[in-house]
C-alpha cells in the first residue's frame, strides 16, 4: 500500500546500467543523468564519498583508505554492495518529493540488461535496483532496447541486424516481431580495446600506462579503418605512464596507425561474430537485413572508421545510430510510453 501511495510521487525511469556509464531518463523529462558507473567508498566504514564523475577522477588516485570501484564489469553486477549504493544515488537524484512526504520515491524502472546474462545475474539486477527503491523492475535486453532507441521497427515481420557495443560487452541481435531471433553476447568492447591498448603500451615500448590514460589515447586517435580524410585528422598522442626497466615516468608519442594495429585483434573478435550471427540467421530475414543495413549502437560505435570495417567484413552497408550513446536509454523511454510493447519485450518477472 506505502509503495503505491509513494508511487504516486515518483517518475518512472528507464535506466542503462552500463559497465562504463549509467544513464537515467526520467517520463516525461528525458535523459536528466549520464554519469560514469563508478563509486568511491571509504574503506572502513563503507561510506559513500562519491558517485559518478567525481568519483571516476579518483580512479588510480586513492589513498589508501578510499576505494573507487567500477562496480559492473563485462555487463554484469561484480559488487553488488556498490551497485546498490550507486542506483540509489541515482534513483534519489531525479526524484523531487512535496515537503509533506517523506523522500522515499517508488518508481517503475525499466533496465536494459546484457542478453546474454545468466538468470542469477538478472535476479542480481532486479534484486539490486529494488534495493535502490523501485517498486517494479522491468528487465530488457540491450539490443532489443537499443534498436527501439535507434528507430528501429521492432514489431514489424522483418529482419533488424543491431549491434550494441559499450564499455564491458558487445550485443549482437537480429530482431523481428518484438523478440530476439538470434544473437551473440561478446565480453569484447571497450573496456577490452583500452587493455589492448595498455598491453601494446607493455609490450612495444616496455611502458606501464593506466586505464584512463589508454581510454583517453583511443578517443583521441582511436580507428578502426583507415578514413579518407585520415590526413587532416589527429596522427599522434602522448602515451605518459611508468617505465617498466627505470621505474621513472617517461612519455613516448604514438600514431593513429599504432593504436588501430593495437585494437585490431579484438575488433577482429566483433566483426567475426557479427557474420556469425548473419550466418545463423533465417534466409528470409537476412534479405531484410541485406536491403536495410546494420545499425550500430553504444560508446564503442563512436570508434572512427568502425561502420566501415564492418561494412567491409560483412558486405552489409552499415550506420551509426542518432546518438548511439543513449540509444539503449532512449529505447527504455519509449517502452515508459507503451506498455503493450514493454510487456512483449520485458523478462518475465
Amino acid at each position: 500500500m506505502f509503495d503505491f501511495i509513494f508511487g504516486l510521487f515518483s517518475n518512472d525511469l528507464g535506466i542503462d546500467l552500463g559497465t562504463a556509464n549509467t544513464l537515467v531518463l526520467v517520463r516525461g523529462k528525458g535523459i536528466v543523468i549520464r554519469e560514469p558507473s563508478v563509486v568511491a567508498l571509504h574503506k572502513k566504514t563503507k561510506d559513500v564519498l562519491a558517485v559518478g564523475l567525481d568519483a571516476k577522477r579518483m580512479l588510480g588516485k586513492t589513498p589508501g583508505n578510499i576505494l573507487a570501484i567500477r562496480p559492473l564489469r563485462e555487463g554484469v553486477i561484480s559488487d553488488f554492495y556498490t551497485a546498490e549504493k550507486m542506483l540509489s544515488y541515482f534513483i534519489h537524484r531525479v526524484h523531487e518529493t512535496p515537503s509533506f512526504i517523506p523522500k522515499i520515491p517508488r518508481p517503475r524502472v525499466i533496465v536494459g540488461i546484457p542478453s546474454g546474462v545468466t538468470e542469477v545475474e538478472r535476479r542480481a539486477v532486479s534484486e539490486a535496483v529494488t534495493s535502490a527503491g523501485a517498486r517494479k523492475v522491468y528487465l530488457v535486453e540491450q539490443p532489443l532496447a537499443a534498436a527501439i532507441g535507434s528507430g528501429v521497427l521492432v514489431e514489424e515481420p522483418k529482419g533488424a541486424l543491431i549491434v550494441d557495443s559499450g564499455g564491458g560487452t558487445t550485443e549482437i541481435a537480429v530482431i523481428s516481431l518484438s523478440g530476439i531471433v538470434t544473437s551473440r553476447s561478446l565480453r569484447v568492447a571497450g573496456d577490452r580495446l583500452d587493455n589492448a591498448i595498455v598491453e601494446y603500451a607493455k609490450e612495444k615500448y616496455n611502458l606501464l600506462l593506466g586505464e584512463r590514460t589508454a581510454e583517453e589515447i583511443k578517443i583521441s586517435i582511436g580507428s578502426a579503418y583507415p578514413l579518407e580524410n585520415e590526413a587532416e585528422l589527429p596522427q599522434t598522442s602522448v602515451m605518459r605512464g611508468r617505465d617498466l626497466a627505470t621505474g621513472l615516468p617517461r612519455s613516448i608519442e604514438v600514431s593513429r596507425a599504432e593504436v588501430r594495429e593495437a585494437v585490431s585483434r579484438d575488433l577482429a573478435v566483433i566483426t567475426e561474430a557479427i557474420k556469425d550471427t548473419v550466418e545463423a540467421t533465417p534466409p528470409e530475414l537476412v534479405a531484410d537485413i541485406i536491403k536495410d543495413g546494420i545499425t550500430l549502437a553504444g560508446g564503442t560505435s563512436l570508434i572512427q572508421g568502425l561502420a566501415l570495417l564492418v561494412e567491409k567484413e560483412t558486405g552489409i552497408k552499415t550506420r551509426v545510430a542518432h546518438d548511439p550513446l543513449t540509444a539503449v536509454v532512449r529505447g527504455t523511454g519509449v517502452l515508459l510510453e507503451d506498455l503493450k510493447l514493454l510487456e512483449k519485450v520485458a523478462f518475465p518477472s
